[in-house]
């Protein structure tokens, strides 16, 4: 589904654009060294924009330094006090988020929209199950449907302004609901969408929830920003957000990895070996699928459409490109000698079309291959 194209910052958002990646600092805001640096971090970690908290006016002073030292466009995060989001539009934020529901009435919702068309920013029309209008919540309760016409309720009020630079967010603790509302609100409107799961909880059990919902909406054509809400620290929000994005189809390109669950075939320590080669990784933002093999028969050949691999033996390994043996090395040797090969397939590809970047890789290492190594998926 085609929304309008919006701006934040440099950034633009909706019209098809790739959804961009959003999370959350969790410092203190009136601490403006600890919150840039986390800003930074984000960032390298793949954050398209960073959001803030704004609780009080400390925070507010803070902003002026935060927004102009970050990487990234910064977006406050404002509730109940509609002065405090005027206040980081004027301090140059990219954005403002609130939630029209706590903001205390349309009058007041008015006065943030009137300052991000002054200051060229980009409103977040936020809509939780638990921060409705109060008369539609009467009306429908706190399901899809209420916060779906909360929605329409306020974007209506910012329509009516004229102003158009802005998104909307639908969210909930619960997935269903969460989708259900999304979908709706797609059906009526193209004002691009935030996509989240609020308060998905902690690491394994948010990272399901959200992948289970992002997933559905973004296969659907649904959402242009993505925030996986995590109890875990803002960087993993980063990563968990683009590896979704990334299954989806629809993440930006960069370093992926093919490892399997490991059985009783598996002869090597498989989850070291894969917390090894991805740490020696970890600056690598070029695309390429690395695979981490527990055996030769998850090896070579169900592991064929990666770039380049690793298949475990006995206290040994198999290195291959494309499926080709390469060489067989000791255990120990495996994570440097992967790592050196992948970071050789990045230099070969010279930052454009991968062609036949890796096939060369393996014509200038390989040696004969051994036998019995199998040239078949499952086999």
């Amino acid at each position: 589904m085609i929304t309008r194209r919006i701006r934040v910052g440099p950034l633009t958002l909706g019209g098809g654009a790739r959804p961009a990646v959003q999370t959350m600092t969790d410092t203190d805001t009136a601490d403006v060294s600890a919150t840039l640096a986390q800003i930074r971090g984000c960032a390298d970690a793949g954050a398209d924009l960073v959001r803030v908290a704004v609780p009080d006016g400390k925070a507010a002073s803070a902003l002026v330094r935060i927004a102009s030292g970050s990487p990234v466009p910064v977006i406050a995060d404002v509730h109940f006090d509609w002065r405090l989001a005027v206040r980081a539009v004027e301090a140059g934020c990219a954005g403002v988020r609130v939630n029209p529901g706590n903001l205390g009435g349309e009058a007041k919702l008015m006065r943030v929209v009137e300052a991000c068309e002054r200051g060229g920013a980009c409103l977040r029309v936020g809509v939780n199950a638990g921060s409705l209008d109060r008369e539609i919540e009467a009306r429908l309760g706190r399901g899809p449907e209420a916060m779906c016409a909360s929605a329409l309720k306020e974007t209506a009020a910012v329509e009516a302004s004229g102003f158009r630079n802005y998104k909307v967010s639908l969210k909930a603790s619960s997935v269903r609901d969460t989708v259900a509302a999304a979908r709706l609100f797609a059906r009526k409107s193209d004002v691009p969408q935030h996509l989240g799961v609020t308060e998905a909880g902690p690491l394994v059990q948010g990272i399901a929830k959200s992948a289970v919902a992002l997933g559905i909406l973004l296969s659907e054509g649904v959402g242009d920003t993505v925030r996986v809400s995590l109890t875990a620290p803002p960087e993993a929000e980063v990563e968990a957000a683009l590896a979704i994005l990334r299954a989806a189809g629809v993440g930006p390109p960069g370093l992926e990895f093919v490892s399997c669950p490991t059985c009783g075939r598996c002869k090597i320590d498989l989850p070291a070996l894969l917390a090894d080669v991805r740490s020696r990784l970890a600056d690598v933002k070029a695309p390429l699928r690395v695979a981490v093999m527990g055996c030769v028969v998850n090896g070579p050949g169900e592991a064929r459409d990666a770039d380049l691999g690793v298949a475990g033996g006995r206290s040994r390994g198999r290195l291959f490109v494309k499926g080709r043996f390469v060489s067989e090395l000791p255990f120990a040797e495996l994570a440097p000698a992967l790592e050196s090969l992948a970071r050789r397939v990045i230099r070969e590809r010279g930052g454009e079309d991968a062609g036949s970047a890796p096939e060369a890789a393996s014509r200038e290492v390989a040696g004969p291959e051994p036998p019995g190594l199998p040239s078949g998926p499952g086999r």
